[in-house]
């Protein structure tokens, strides 16, 4: 099917097919994270409109954003814009594109009393007709932003090479990647791709989470992060007939535009030390599934994530000791889960 009948598709399903967030047939674009607290309380400010007509599948909102260029993906109705824009503060600001005239209305009239709610003198959103796979075109300039979001809309887009491309054109040196998307555990089988059902429900687009990974690859970006990670339940017989023989996930993955990243973790005898400065985070820092940081403790890590830690936002955060000048091998990190603790105990890394 050409790209634009495509897109075409899922305009019409959530233009038109999808009222509420209530009629989705499956769990897939329905989120049901628990959200950090300060993500709650900022959420008690945005408008029911907004909220019920939201249709995401994870909580694809970074730490320590304050003062930050935010663009999110597909916004929609504009929940994670409102959302992100008051961890932002006045100071920083969000962008929101989508391609859907009826969600972008509802995002667009509520712009004024939102603003006004937030306790600004001016708007610090502003949302955007176009295409995600051509964000130039809707005005995005290269190395323009600090963290691009997007909450599963990815998986609908017919070209994900050329969102991803676009992702990292508009990326500052040292910006972040930050998306919740539905992925496979296989290839999709091509009969059920263009589904128009298993397509508007976030299923039959997904990537094959292999399939991503060499994709960023491709792009340069050597190593990405899963943040977190849920297998997804159909729960629904008429698509489980259909596409029950998938595993679909929602996962929320980070990577970093970082042109000093390898394609495996290598040893240099680094560690770092988090400081504890992100106030949502005083005691440990989550940067992934298998990298806690816990307040003051030093931590053997690897040159990647050390790159991640100090030549990204978070530098100011952290203290890391060590260079690239002497290596050591093959760095082991992997997440805690996978290992066997009467076999591989715990050496003190943040992988543990």
């Amino acid at each position: 099917m050409p790209t634009d009948a495509i897109q075409d598709q899922v305009k019409e399903y959530y233009g038109k097919i999808l009222a509420t967030k209530d009629d989705l047939k499956t769990s897939a674009c329905c989120s049901i994270e628990a959200l950090p607290l300060h993500h709650r309380q900022a959420m008690a400010n945005i408008d029911d409109e907004i909220l019920n007509k939201f249709y995401g599948c994870g909580s694809p909102i970074p730490s320590a954003i304050v003062g930050c260029t935010i663009l999110d993906l597909g916004c929609g109705s504009g929940r994670d814009v409102y959302l992100a824009a008051q961890l932002v503060g006045p100071d920083g600001f969000v962008f929101g594109v989508d391609m859907t005239d009826e969600q972008l209305e509802v995002a667009r009239r509520h712009k004024e009393c939102q603003t006004a709610r937030f306790g600004y003198q001016k708007p610090n959103v502003d949302f955007r007709q176009g295409y995600i796979e051509d964000l130039a075109a809707c005005g995005i300039a290269d190395n323009s932003v600090d963290i691009v979001i997007s909450n599963c809309v990815i998986n609908l887009s017919p070209d994900k090479g050329r969102v991803f491309a676009e992702i990292f054109r508009v990326l500052k040196p040292g910006g972040e990647l930050y998306i919740s998307d539905v992925f496979t555990g296989r290839r999709m089988p091509e009969a059920l791709r263009l589904d128009p059902v298993l397509y508007g429900e976030c299923l039959s687009g997904a990537l094959y989470i292999e399939d991503f990974r060499r994709m960023l690859r491709s792009l340069g970006c050597q190593d990405y992060r899963t943040v977190s990670k849920r297998q997804i339940e159909l729960n629904n017989p008429e698509i489980e007939a259909k596409a029950g023989m998938i595993d679909f996930y929602s996962i929320t993955v980070r990577a970093f535009k970082l042109p000093c990243l390898e394609d495996i973790c290598e040893d240099f005898g680094q560690s770092a030390v988090y400081l504890g400065t992100i106030p949502e985070h005083p005691h440990r820092f989550p940067l992934d599934d298998h990298h806690t940081f816990i307040t003051g403790k030093p931590m053997l890590v690897c040159s990647n994530t050390a790159a991640m830690v100090q030549e990204t936002r978070f530098g100011k955060h952290f203290r890391v000791t060590g260079d690239r000048s002497v290596h050591f091998g093959p760095f082991e990190c992997a997440p805690a889960a996978t290992k066997e603790a009467a076999s591989d105990p715990c050496s003190g890394g943040s992988c543990c």
